[in-house]
């Protein structure tokens, strides 16, 4: 009798730790005392004995092992799971954000890492459970095309991540949706449906998508769609997205691209002046592709054309308003009316002949006035003029700047030949190099001035046909060659300085700035040395050209006439007058003599007139 109900209570305990009700009553005369200090019960079984029968009511489990177990409670912060193990295990609630549908009676999957700890309870992972499974998973989920669960844990650079069976798979952001969404923290916390699309098992990455669940119908739709579109059907879309070049465009389904030279009869710096996201507009089909599945849109072909608008009345020559929208280097363009543009070029800006650029003159946002210069309705264009609102100044010219006139001019280039000039905008002209200086050998203007300066001028000539004035700055002054004619005569001594020196001789500064020139020859002084730069000594002008404004000078002939002189011998330079009346002597000298006759009277006569006139 014993022993049957010591049976019955090991048939109880094992029931009720498989989870049935306790259909046995203990017995009220077992000897518990006995049975703890010997290890024998009434009927005599041994302890271990009962133990033993005891653990083979329980299941055997190993560590580090994934089991299946039962949900049998739940609560805010823990998942309380039996594996038939002879206590239960308790796992974080958060490891099951995943399945916010779990409740009790639910079978999990749990990895088994410590049979008991200090507190000797078992230690189960359920999220450890999943990573150990994810993998043999994840690759059937994208063999099969299954469609699985997972969690979004967070956003990332280009998309969000998603708790796909423990793993953290990488969803796109172009895959959360067939529309990209703006916000995407929106998704965060969220269990959704995905499709595996790709693994990398090198470097263990898992991309998901939820649009591959719709991906299909939306084909099938935008198929249905672009099969009924016809060029110029205007359809109702939504603004989806807006880029620098266009406006993206949902039609329901199926996008379409309003380039932004389509948006707008005029000028547009940006899409965001004519439309804005999720605004709803009406838009004209211009063509299609249905291979490609590309749409191109119009919006401003629903407006009539502002050129069909212009005013019949204007014509060339009139006058018109507007402002500046686009600066090039060539010229400005000038909307007149809405989407009305005329080009002003620069040589219609002013009546200067210089090349300058167009932002010189203008810049965009300009109110101006101008002249229609050609007017094409046909083409759709117009060129227009400003310059044209001032008279031409060569109009007037020899009023205004007659031949030997004085003025300022300001210097705006240099060449090799000359400088150009402008007396006033639209008024230019050359002065030659030639002209620049009496006195100064000048071998390229920068050496007589610089550009930008002011410059005194004389008019020396107009050519009217082609708009430039021959112009010359030394005749500001009196010809000084005139005066030099009579201070630097041949046999004359001056002081100089030699200011440069050249192979073939050298340039010498004499009083009053004129410039001579020496040959090596003439450069020797007494002592037979070479007279070099810098050298502040005396010369004699041997020759003197007042047309070509040039004097050879000598240092050498001064002490050589000198020598010359002493020795009773003739100077080989003789001044101007001792020359002239040398060459009066020999020209009488030269004269045949014969018997005079009564015929010769005349003859004698005259030659006495013109030695006489010789002689003055």
């Amino acid at each position: 009798m014993a022993e049957k109900k010591e049976n019955e209570i090991i048939e109880e305990v094992a029931t009720a730790k498989a989870g049935a009700p306790a259909s046995v009553a203990a017995s009220d005369n077992f000897d518990w005392d006995a049975y703890e200090n010997d290890g024998v019960s009434n009927n005599g079984v041994k302890k271990e004995d009962l133990e033993k029968a005891y653990e083979n009511t329980l299941n055997t489990v190993k560590e580090h092992e994934v089991v299946e177990g039962t949900v049998i409670a739940i609560n805010k912060r823990e998942v309380v799971v039996n594996i038939g193990f002879k206590s239960d295990g308790v796992i974080s609630t958060s490891e099951f954000r995943y399945n916010p549908d779990l409740k009790v009676g639910d079978k999990v999957e749990v990895y088994i890492e410590n049979q008991e700890d200090k507190k000797g309870q078992l230690v189960l992972s359920h999220k450890q459970a999943r990573a150990t499974r994810s993998w043999e998973r994840v690759n059937e989920a994208l063999e099969n095309d299954e469609i699985i669960k997972g969690y979004i844990k967070c956003r990332t650079k280009g998309g969000m991540i998603v708790d796909v069976f423990g793993i953290e798979a990488f969803l796109p952001g172009s895959q959360i949706d067939f529309k990209t969404p703006r916000d995407y923290d929106v998704f965060v916390g969220k269990t959704m449906e995905f499709k595996v699309v790709k693994i990398n098992h090198e470097f263990k990455n898992v991309v998901v998508s939820h649009k591959a669940l719709i991906e299909a119908e939306l084909e099938a739709q935008k198929k249905e769609i672009i099969s009924h579109l016809e060029k110029g059907q205007v359809l109702e879309g939504t603004v989806k997205n807006i880029t620098s070049y266009g406006v993206f465009v949902d039609l329901g389904g199926v996008d379409g691209l309003i380039h932004i030279t389509d948006l707008s009869w005029g000028r547009v710096n940006h899409p965001e002046e004519i439309v804005s996201l999720d605004q709803k507009i009406n838009v004209v089909i211009l063509d299609f592709d249905e291979e490609k599945r590309r749409i191109a849109l119009g919006l401003k072909q629903l407006t009539p054309h502002p050129w069909d608008k212009l005013d019949a009345n204007l014509k060339v020559g009139d006058k018109v308003k507007g402002t500046v929208v686009v600066m090039a280097d060539y010229g400005a363009f000038v909307e007149i009316a809405p989407g009305v543009e005329g080009l002003i070029h620069v040589s219609e800006m002013s009546w200067s002949q210089h090349l300058r650029s167009a932002q010189d003159f203008l810049k965009v946002g300009d109110e101006v006035e101008a002249v229609v210069l050609t007017l094409d309705r046909e083409e759709r264009k117009m060129s227009l003029g400003i310059k044209q609102l001032r008279p031409d100044p060569w109009e007037t010219i020899e009023e205004k700047y007659p031949v030997g006139s004085k003025h300022k001019a300001k210097i705006r280039n240099f060449t090799n030949f000359g400088i150009f000039v402008e007396i006033e905008e639209g008024v230019d002209g050359l002065v030659h190099i030639s002209d620049l200086s009496w006195t100064k050998k000048i071998k390229h203007p920068s050496e007589f001035t610089q550009i930008g300066a002011e410059l005194e001028v004389v008019v020396l000539g107009i050519d009217k046909e082609n708009r430039r004035l021959s112009l010359g700055h030394k005749q500001i002054e009196e010809n000084p060659w005139d005066v030099f004619e009579e201070k630097f005569t041949v046999g004359s001594i001056h002081q100089g300085t030699i200011i440069e020196m050249q192979d073939r001789g050298a340039v010498v500064e004499l009083e009053d700035g004129v410039q001579g020139f020496a040959t090596p020859k003439h450069l020797i002084k007494e002592d037979g040395s070479q007279a070099k730069l810098n050298d502040k000594i005396d010369f004699k002008v041997i020759e003197f050209n007042k047309e070509s404004k040039r004097i050879i000078l000598s240092h050498s002939r001064i002490h050589e006439d000198a020598e010359r002189e002493a020795n009773g011998e003739e100077p080989l330079t003789q001044p101007k007058k001792a020359a002239a009346k040398k060459a009066k002597k020999e020209n009488v000298a030269s004269t045949p003599l014969e018997k005079t006759t009564l015929g010769d009277i005349d003859a004698l006569q005259n030659l006495k007139d013109q030695l006489e006139n010789n002689g003055k």
